[in-house]
């Protein structure tokens, strides 16, 4: 919330804080003021804070002792953080968080008020726009994608080392069931197992054997 600081002279600061969203806040001797400022040099009605694009602004309501920037009598005072501003005697601090300045900057340029001044006045004179972090540039970073022949070859890869696996484990099981190797069983054909239960027939020509 932006915070405004009230010092009258041989009196202690008084802080005040009010919503980033607010229009309007006004300022004077008189109790109805949204800030009521107890010192003989501050006008019933002194002075309004307008909420602007962008920032703020402080416009003097005619006051008798006026508002002053840098000491020069200003009509309207273009508020930033930090500014050096006086209503009458009193001090007026205006104090904006790091997050309410980018809050602020969002909204694009200040409507910074235009005020006639005096030739003399110009070299001295201080900027009354709101300041405005410098916008920081983010530098993308590239990010690397796999090519089309890229993805074919790790597809390929992955296909081999699954049959690899896949054939290593039916070794290991054939080797265990059989006590032969799978790959020489590939080469020279399973031979054949008998079955006890089968008769065989002798080859032509040959006696046969009564059982």
């Amino acid at each position: 919330m932006p915070r405004v600081t009230i010092t009258v002279p041989d009196k202690k600061s008084q802080p005040y804080r009010f919503a980033l969203e607010r229009k309007s806040v006004t300022l004077g001797r008189g109790s109805g003021n949204d800030i009521v400022v107890d010192c003989g040099s501050i006008s019933v009605k002194h002075a309004v804070m307008e909420r602007i694009k962008g920032g703020y602004q402080l416009r003097d309501l005619g006051s008798t002792n006026g508002t002053k920037l840098d000491g020069k009598t200003r009509e309207i005072v273009g508020l930033f953080d930090g500014a050096p501003v006086k209503i009458g005697d009193v001090e007026f601090g205006f104090t904006l968080t790091s997050d309410e300045v980018a809050e602020l900057a969002k909204e694009g340029p200040a409507d910074a008020p235009i005020v006639k001044e005096e030739e003399s006045d110009a070299p001295s004179r201080k900027s009354d726009a709101p300041r405005r972090p410098a916008p920081q540039t983010r530098t993308p970073v590239p990010v690397s994608h796999p090519s089309g022949g890229a993805s074919f070859l790790m597809t390929l890869l992955f296909l081999v080392l699954a049959a690899a696996s896949f054939f290593v484990g039916m070794s290991i099981r054939h080797s265990k069931e059989t006590g032969r190797s799978l790959t020489y069983d590939m080469k020279n054909g399973v031979p054949e197992v008998a079955d006890p239960d089968e008769v065989v027939l002798p080859e032509p020509g040959a006696p046969v054997e009564a059982p």
